[in-house]
């Protein structure tokens, strides 16, 4: 059983939501990931997903756009993202992390050597938004080769026939798509997003995370009503741009704005 679905069992067992940020590695800085990344832990972090940047990120809106390019900056490579989760791998062994990008830099790293690479340095997954799963054979066996999960997105327009064939390449959990649109994009309705997890939940055996317009506290604690996970990606980010100029301020408030909506999700779950 991989990192991840421990940790979904174990929140299953709690009766409890996970709740997942999102940041882009080497944002604004790569000094400040690593350190960020265990800020969020103790701030009630359950998983983290970690933006590879690149060039193109074409599901992405404006505010992590701009992460990508703050990161690349720095030369911020697929090959420096994996050194990151390596270091903080040296402090904790628990927490799941997940690779969130676009195929291009493993391809030119190579899938077989992709998956080696982030499975020794303590990768638990990835998520590769432009893998549609007809396509997705050879990346599957190198990730299963070593263990690694391949999350996948489901879009408010997938038909059963498409969520069908995610669940056949699909682990760890799959990640809906709450809003049509890019990140960050959208009014985010929870009455809508409950009616199409139904459906879903018919035909994919796995967890079931929710993300895109996930904003405040109270949306999350909605959200975590209805979804195993909480997944926040553009509202974090954006208080990370807000800091560019201070990045030793950073991890603070995240760690605040993580903790109000951890405390908000709990809170709905024992009413």
């Amino acid at each position: 059983m991989s990192r991840i679905s421990e940790r979904f069992s174990t929140l299953k067992g709690q009766s409890r939501t996970a709740l997942v940020p999102f940041v882009t590695a080497g944002d604004p800085d790569p000094g400040v990931t690593v350190p960020l990344m265990h800020a969020m832990v103790q701030a009630g972090a359950d998983m983290i997903e970690l933006g590879v940047p690149f060039s193109d990120p074409m599901a992405d809106g404006p505010v992590i756009q701009r992460a990508s390019e703050r990161a690349l900056e720095h030369h911020v490579s697929l090959h420096d993202v994996i050194s990151m989760v390596r270091r903080f791998r040296a402090d904790d062994g628990e927490t799941p992390v997940i690779l969130m990008g676009y195929l291009n830099p493993i391809e030119v790293m190579g899938y077989a050597n992709f998956a080696m690479q982030a499975r020794d340095a303590g990768v638990d997954g990835t998520l590769v938004v432009d893998v549609p799963p007809e396509e997705s054979g050879e990346l599957v066996m190198a990730l299963e080769t070593v263990g690694l999960d391949l999350v996948y997105l489901i879009a408010p327009t997938s038909t059963e026939d498409r969520i069908r064939k995610i669940a056949e390449v699909a682990s760890g959990f799959v990640y809906y798509v709450s809003v049509k649109g890019v990140t960050g994009a959208g009014h985010l309705d929870v009455d809508e997003v409950s009616e199409k997890l139904e459906p879903i939940r018919q035909v994919v055996d796995l967890p079931v995370g929710v993300g895109f317009g996930i904003k405040d506290a109270e949306t999350a604690a909605r959200v975590g009503q209805v979804a195993d996970a909480v997944i926040v990606g553009s509202a974090i980010v954006g208080r990370i741009e807000a800091l560019t100029d201070s990045p030793e301020r950073i991890p603070g408030a995240v760690s605040q704005f993580l903790a109000g909506l951890r405390s908000a999700i709990d809170g709905a779950s024992e009413r």
